[in-house]
């Protein structure tokens, strides 16, 4: 599966990916809101691990973007 990662903090972030590289998961690991935009405008993702508390614009401009641009992709929270 692969799996976009936005997190900002370095720790979580390295934490993050290492176990769900250890579950057999690709992780494409961005760590601001233009990146993640960019990464979903072009690549295609299983799943999305997004922190809501990004520095330069929070998480849920991501998740307007996915629900403008992707209607059709499922959201839980």
């Amino acid at each position: 599966m692969r799996i976009l990662l936005v997190e900002d903090d370095e720790m979580l972030g390295e934490a993050v990916r290492d176990g769900l590289r250890q579950e057999s998961h690709v992780v494409d690991w961005v760590r601001d809101t233009g990146a993640a935009l960019a990464a979903l405008s072009t690549a295609s993702f299983s799943a999305l691990v997004l922190d809501l508390g990004l520095p330069s614009s929070d998480g849920f401009a991501v998740l307007r973007w996915l629900r403008q641009e992707r209607p059709s992709h499922p959201v839980s929270s």
